[in-house]
């Protein structure tokens, strides 16, 4: 994978690697510029990178929970796991409706922020339907005092389509204004991405406590419940979440047989993913020619792809010339990419540590309140969870 990871390095610090800009977004102003010189003045460190829990098979996330502990899932076998200090336990479900199908399975996690009175969490998994048919769904949990079981307190959104479980999404991220997004898959049909009565192929945004539509979603009065959930549409298959500290909201998704893409997410925006007639995979991942506006991704891999997933930003002194910087995990390259980005969301540059290149596929990222970084693998035995530091 060394040569197209060039060929995405050489275009990225040649000011092209993100591909199409958002057309309602300015360019760089001369504080970018000052910052971008800042950065330019620091070093990249070296990093410390650890096993911290071991012998997992597909962990799709994984959280910190307070106390040392992390809460992680494992996809294929639907299993939630609590570990502390390496030693990890199975958490038991109260309820066990989970369907598990190609990429569908127990997936994304997110944590309250009062987890350690509320001891709520919320997962993104397969569920099975009356008649034999399958979702993907948003389920609200609570932990016991133990974190040995997790009682289901609520499905907020269900729904969600899929077919043979190829893209079902699905990523959680808890916004800093307390609303609940979600990436979704377009569960490979042609007409959900650009089709707003579904909830394929789009974010979603809604209350992590009752699971309503977010008021201030941009189709919040629409006759359609569907349509009241959707924050942006147009999507493939969303698989990375993220929130910088500005506020401004960030995807990550698969492309096809080209053009992973990261995108800067706006409020009722279309990202041109219209793969029809049928399920034609050969059409742009944003099409330019659709009626209205599209928005343009701030990078993309070009081909092949990489197979991005999951991402967090970078934040900490600690991480000199990488602090502030995207962290995207890639699943086919076996690599963390750090992607730095300017005041207007504009990309700058790409870093790719050989220290991360040595594990095999990686699916998530999550960051931690002291700065480190919790990635987890997807090779399918033998997966670990890895903490990943500077070197100090």
């Amino acid at each position: 994978m060394r040569t197209p990871m060039i060929a995405v390095l050489a275009l990225a610090l040649c000011g092209l690697g993100g591909g199409a800009v958002a057309a309602d977004q300015p360019t760089g102003q001369p504080t970018d510029r000052a910052q971008h010189a800042a950065q330019q003045r620091l070093a990249v460190p070296d990093l410390v990178v650890r096993r911290a829990v071991t012998g997992l098979a597909i962990p799709w996330d994984v959280k910190p929970i307070g106390k040392g502990r992390l809460l992680l899932t494992q996809r294929d076998l639907g299993r939630l796991v609590v570990s502390k200090g390496g030693v990890k336990h199975r958490v038991a479900l109260s309820n066990r409706n989970i369907w598990v199908s190609g990429e569908t399975g127990l997936m994304s996690l997110a944590v309250a922020a009062d987890f350690a009175t509320s001891r709520r969490f919320y997962t993104c998994q397969g569920g099975n339907t009356p008649g034999g048919g399958h979702d993907v769904r948003v389920v609200a949990w609570r932990m016991n005092a133990a974190t040995t079981r997790a009682t289901l307190q609520k499905i907020l959104l269900k729904g969600l389509p899929t077919s043979s479980g190829r893209h079902g999404g699905c990523r959680l991220l808890l916004l800093k204004g307390g609303a609940l997004l979600v990436g979704t898959g377009d569960a490979a049909t042609g007409t959900n991405p650009q089709n707003l009565r579904s909830l394929g192929g789009k974010t979603l945004r809604l209350d992590p406590l009752t699971g309503a539509p977010s008021p201030s979603n941009p189709w919040a009065d629409a006759p359609s419940r569907n349509r009241r959930y959707v924050y942006t549409y147009g999507h493939r298959n969303v698989q990375g979440l993220a929130q910088r500290a500005d506020g401004t909201l960030w995807s990550v998704e698969h492309g096809s047989f080209r053009d992973d893409e990261v995108n800067r997410l706006f409020r009722g925006a279309n990202y041109g993913w219209n793969p029809v007639p049928g399920y034609d995979e050969s059409v742009p991942m944003t099409d330019f020619s659709l009626p209205g506006r599209q928005v343009g991704a701030r990078w993309r891999s070009g081909d092949p792809t990489l197979a991005t997933s999951g991402a967090a930003w970078v934040h900490g002194s600690q991480w000199g010339a990488l602090n502030g910087t995207l962290a995207v995990a890639a699943l086919k390259a076996g690599e963390l990419l750090f992607m730095r980005f300017d005041a207007s969301g504009h990309l700058v540059r790409v870093r790719t540590p050989a220290a991360l290149q040595a594990y095999g596929r990686l699916r998530s990222v999550t960051s931690t309140s002291n700065g480190d970084l919790l990635v987890t693998t997807s090779n399918g035995t033998d997966d670990v969870v890895l903490r990943v530091r500077p070197a100090r």
